[in-house]
């Protein structure tokens, strides 16, 4: 029975908006495809490197097959089609494209059959390699174990992988259980890959695949030493999104930041492109068993949180029903949300947990991610961490599944290692104390916490049947979203959406749409 006594009628209601929303995208998404999602066909096929002008070589070979004409078909049929006709591998092929030393938009074509069957024989090769790699997490999560929920999340953010592993050891020996290596500024608007480890990323260390392998031997490293599983997250979103959902795939990666309305909202990232991203980097990480956390949150740092809140709860109804279509199941779809009230606001405690409450009543089995505050602190460091004492006190309170840790220096500096230790100490201090507190209260059906909730929801689910009328990229345009107007034309990255060809062929969607049961999805 739910504690809020939130009608189940209405979450129904709320649902089948979000979920004819979800069709309707879905629609739209299966028409196009992305220089981004070609990019990632080819990495995970096993090209790698860059050229000589360090241009990592997926780009050449998508760029030259847009240049022929010819991506709307599919990278796939042309890079199998010269696997066939050279007998090279596809490492080779990048490099002799790369080299100018072979043009795959003149080699002869073999049979789709053929085409077919060696994309397939060399796709499920590398998906065995992803299957194994979530197999090697589960062995470890079985002997090993992990810390409990709310999974308690720091980040490291230095700009050197090298120096962020040193960070993350501290962390895991001081009890975090998620390790967010911060993304470099800016990385989210380039439209390629940084290749190799690096030392020199600002506000952050860029997401390499190399950067990827180093902090997961790391983490392993640092767990069989503690004697408890580490969670490694990163970012895959941006413009690169289903590339970093294949190279955290390839590297073992646990949680990754993966939400389209992100990219558009606070990147100005085209809507059209990023949908198309989103799609597939979902299924990806769907396969991977990777833990996906959504950015509801940031809708509070442009907006208030007091009138934002219905649109939160709309987007986290949105998020699940795009997610499921991209078959990630519930249990790893980290939807987001804040503690972003004013501290001056009376009553503002009731409120964040009246929200956090009812996400957790609305979405049970998800591991929704909870975001500490950071719009209402001053730098005053003692208020911070009372701050960051109440919202750990509702993530115990209301089960959440992922805590990220506030920081009492947050608005003077990036976290140093003490500063993160203090944080880890608090969380722990309340969690423990407060381990099964919500298990032992009531709210009052007459109260201020259940009345807020029930407006929240009856709210956002009139916002999602407006939503459905209008369609999803025309609420965007029209600001219903954190008060930021994006256009269907604007951003960044249109340049890199295509129709598809009625011949098209993605063989890793192929073979992921039959091994989540999205079959018939399928065009």
């Amino acid at each position: 029975m739910s504690k809020l006594y939130l009608d189940p009628q209405l979450i129904d209601r709320a649902r089948t908006a979000a979920s004819d929303i979800a069709d309707s995208l879905q629609s739209f998404i299966l028409e196009r495809t992305t220089v981004a999602v070609e990019r990632t066909v080819l990495r995970l096929y096993g090209l790698d490197g860059v050229d000589a002008d360090y241009v990592p070589l997926p780009n050449v070979v998508v760029d030259h097959l847009k240049e022929g004409g010819l991506l709307e078909h599919g990278a796939a049929r042309y890079v199998l089609n010269a696997v066939l006709q050279k007998g090279l591998s596809i490492q080779e092929i990048g490099e002799s494209v790369a080299a100018g030393t072979l043009n795959l938009c003149e080699l002869p074509l073999a049979s789709d059959d053929e085409i077919r069957q060696k994309g397939l024989e060399l796709a499920h090769a590398s998906l065995d390699l992803i299957r194994a790699n979530r197999a090697k997490r589960d062995d470890y999560l079985s002997r090993l174990g992990e810390g409990p929920q709310p999974y308690l999340y720091v980040i490291v953010a230095t700009g050197n992988i090298y120096e962020d592993v040193v960070q993350a050891k501290a962390a895991a020996r001081q009890g975090a259980d998620i390790i967010a290596v911060i993304r470099s500024t800016g990385q989210s608007l380039i439209d390629y890959v940084p290749y190799g480890a690096t030392t020199e990323g600002f506000g952050g260390t860029y997401a390499t695949q190399e950067n990827f392998k180093v902090m997961r031997e790391a983490l392993d490293e640092v767990g069989e030493e503690v004697g408890r599983y580490i969670r490694l997250c990163n970012y895959c979103s941006g413009l690169c999104m289903p590339e970093i959902a294949a190279m955290g795939a390839i590297e073992r990666l646990d949680v990754m930041l993966n939400d389209a309305l992100y990219g558009i909202l606070f990147r100005d990232i085209n809507m059209q492109r990023t949908m198309v991203d989103q799609n597939f980097s979902r299924m990806i990480n769907s396969f991977a068993g990777v833990i996906i956390n959504t950015g509801e949150d940031n809708y509070l740092t442009t907006a208030d949180a007091v009138e934002q809140a219905p649109s939160v709860l709309a987007s986290q109804f949105i998020n699940e029903q795009l997610a499921l279509r991209s078959g990630l199941p519930e249990e790893q779809m980290g939807l987001g949300h804040a503690f972003e009230m004013s501290p001056e606001l009376e009553d503002g405690f009731l409120l964040e947990l009246s929200q956090a409450q009812m996400a957790r009543e609305i979405f049970p089995r998800a591991p929704l991610k909870y975001m500490p505050p950071t719009k209402h602190m001053t730098g005053n460091i003692f208020k911070g961490h009372v701050q960051d004492t109440l919202f750990n006190m509702v993530g115990v309170m209301t089960n959440q599944g992922i805590q990220l840790l506030g920081m009492m220096t947050e608005a003077i500096h990036t976290p140093l290692i003490h500063d993160r230790h203090i944080a880890i100490e608090g969380a722990k201090y309340v969690f423990k104390n407060l381990r099964n507190f919500g298990e032992e209260i009531e709210f009052k059906r007459d109260g201020k916490i259940v009345a807020r909730a029930q407006d929240v929801l009856t709210d956002a689910a009139g916002k999602l049947e407006e939503i459905r009328d209008i369609g999803m990229l025309e609420a965007i345009s029209r600001g219903m979203f954190a008060d930021v107007k994006r256009t269907m034309t604007g951003g960044k990255g249109l340049h890199g959406v295509f129709m598809r060809a009625e011949d098209y062929w993605n063989p890793f969607e192929t073979l992921l749409r039959a091994e989540l049961g999205l079959e018939a999805m399928a065009r």
